[in-house]
């Protein structure tokens, strides 16, 4: 097993349909602007997530995917699984597609670090960490060790770069 936990006990739990429905209240050390909003985030995340791994072959539920949106939340301590880097939590719920235009580089940038939710691996299932949607989107379907292996030859073959 590499440096990443398995499920917890009480993910594994509501897996297992053992526990009954759970809210989901912001964690202390979040803004308090995005406290209001992170209850439907995470809800409105669970159903996109859910929904779109079961047409990969998935069976998770919404509920056992807040949950374990919810839980990487409050691990993440706010900030990016995969880079360490702290996230701007003031930006979720806040992006709008139709907002984006034709200058999608520039609006991306802008919500480089809005906290978004990755998959530990590219199995369709409820295992999920916190990240930035910039990390997120560059690491695409890589696993952790594709991920890695990536960083490493981007790193190895930087100095190669040179000044333009």
């Amino acid at each position: 097993m590499g440096p990443w936990p398995a499920v917890p006990p009480l993910q594994q739990a509501v897996a297992n349909d053992l526990l009954p429905p759970m809210d989901t209240p912001a964690p202390d050390w979040m803004p308090d602007a995005s406290k209001h909003t992170y209850p439907g985030w995470v809800q409105r995340k669970a159903v996109t997530l859910s929904k779109r791994d079961q047409k990969r072959g998935g069976s998770g539920n919404v509920q056992q995917y807040r949950l374990a949106i919810h839980q990487a939340v409050v691990a993440s301590q706010g900030r990016d699984h995969w880079t360490g880097e702290r996230l701007d939590w003031d930006l979720i719920g806040t992006y709008d597609t139709r907002e984006a235009g034709g200058d999608q580089g520039e609006h991306k940038k802008q919500y480089a670090m809005l906290p978004t939710i990755d998959h530990r691996s590219n199995q369709p299932e409820p295992n999920v960490v916190i990240c930035a949607w910039r990390t997120n989107d560059a690491k695409n379907d890589m696993t952790p060790q594709e991920l890695l292996e990536f960083c490493k030859a981007v790193l190895n073959h930087s100095p190669q770069w040179g000044e333009p």
